[in-house]
């Protein structure tokens, strides 16, 4: 055994929500290979000391944008309209070196607040792949491919330059490190994109068994355009051209119709949740019990750092209770246990990564956090689950370990260069992207 995480409270998350008081879980090559209650007969080559401290399964970020982190406050405030547009001017400056920095900064953030995997539906995501590759932290990276032209322009897959360059990115990146990097195929809308390009990398996707990424619904003026333009909804839409004939992880939601619950519903298409990013923009985010009902996998995201603040998953939890609740005007919605299974086993499903993570049990990647519960906001604890939702934070996090691996213990982070990444950022990235224009 190489390391053993001794008298620790351990939330497993499995089938039976099983807490061990006074556990002990063990390690072996990067595998959880002891889970019980008391220590085992053999000594580990490494004891972590759990007292005080709460293990559970590594939380799975399943919406971000982490080369968008050098913006982080740039549109605070902003009217939606001119939010977009500030944001979009500094993109068009985004250049691979910068994306890296900033991306690396990002995935600092995720682990600093405990989460193990991510998933990025963003621009340049070769840099993003480097700086997770470099970071050890898991990550499905998606390119926000988009399509303006005139649906009747000729449009050839093979051709097509964000089509090309998903391709180069699947041959290189998918699978990586024993699947730690995967590639999922991605639009960033559907009212910025058309079937043509819908049609080609959902082919592509099945072709290649890629995962989906896209937002959806997020705002009611998307889905009333799309539906007065076409007679249908954007999940309507998207369906006819074969989005959803692959894994499809949609965030957003918060203006699905009942209809198009049902019919991603029937899909397994996963809704991501992105509670405080929308409520920051004034909009509904989903409905979670509803689409539960309906079939869908629900899991829960932050956004990118210009719209949510900052990365941690822990408050994205409680954001999401919270409204949740204040919506059903019922404080027994979306209990702790659910909050946290959005962030973990959820997540992990949406990721097409049950298989590996997002439980605590033997055989499974050994991807988990500790948190310190010495915290006087975390005492006392009378429900773990409960104190885990509405008490901790992400700041709470001691320790963030990825198939066994330490990758954030106690304010280091062992496989990054944190000053060298702040230095690229505010030597390199930021001069690139706040540059005045020269007249």
């Amino acid at each position: 055994m190489d390391t053993l995480i001794a008298n620790a409270t351990i939330v497993t998350m499995n089938e039976g929500m099983e807490v061990l008081f006074g556990g002990y879980l063990g390690v072996t090559g990067g595998k959880i290979s002891y889970l019980a209650k008391t220590p085992p007969a053999q000594p580990p080559a490494a004891i972590v000391d759990g007292a005080g401290m709460v293990v559970l399964p590594g939380l799975v970020n399943c919406h971000t944008q982490l080369a968008s982190t050098a913006l982080r406050g740039l549109v605070d405030d902003l009217p939606n309209k001119g939010a977009l547009e500030a944001i979009l001017q500094k993109e068009e400056k985004l250049d691979a070196r910068s994306a890296k920095a900033a991306a690396s900064l990002g995935i600092a953030e995720c682990l600093r607040f405990g989460v193990t995997s991510v998933s990025d539906l963003y621009y340049y995501p070769e840099a993003t792949a480097q700086a997770a590759e470099e970071a050890g932290i898991k990550a499905n990276l998606a390119l926000s491919a988009y399509r303006f032209e005139d649906e009747n322009e000729p449009f050839d897959f093979e051709t097509d330059p964000q089509c090309r360059e998903v391709r180069r990115l699947a041959e290189k990146w998918n699978g990586f490190d024993g699947g730690r990097i995967r590639i999922d195929a991605g639009i960033y809308a559907e009212y910025t994109s058309n079937h043509p390009l819908w049609e080609g990398l959902s082919a592509y996707a099945r072709q290649e068994g890629l995962g989906f990424q896209l937002h959806l619904d997020e705002t009611p003026s998307e889905a009333d355009s799309c539906l007065e333009r076409t007679g249908l909804t954007p999940g309507e839409l998207l369906d006819c051209h074969g989005v959803f004939g692959v894994p499809a992880a949609a965030v957003g939601c918060g203006y699905l119709s009942d209809g198009e619950r049902a019919l991603l519903g029937r899909r397994h298409v996963s809704a991501v949740a992105t509670p405080i990013a929308s409520g920051k923009a004034g909009f509904r985010t989903v409905a979670v019990t509803d689409c539960v009902k309906s079939g869908m996998n629900v899991a829960l995201g932050t956004g990118g750092a210009p719209q949510a603040g900052n990365l941690d998953l822990f408050e994205a939890m409680r954001s999401m209770a919270l409204s949740a609740r204040r919506e059903g005007g019922d404080a027994s919605a979306l209990p702790a246990p659910a909050a946290l299974m959005m962030a973990t086993v959820c997540g992990a499903r949406a990721q097409g990564r049950q298989a590996e993570c997002g439980m605590l049990k033997i055989g499974m990647d050994a991807d988990l956090i500790l948190v310190d519960f010495s915290a006087p906001h975390l005492i006392p604890s009378h429900n773990v689950l409960s104190s885990l939702v509405f008490s901790a934070k992400g700041g709470d996090v001691a320790m963030t370990m990825v198939r066994g691996k330490t990758l954030y213990r106690n304010g280091r982070f062992p496989t990054l260069d944190l000053p060298a990444i702040v230095k690229e950022l505010t030597d390199y990235a930021i001069p690139r992207l706040f540059a005045r224009e020269r007249s």
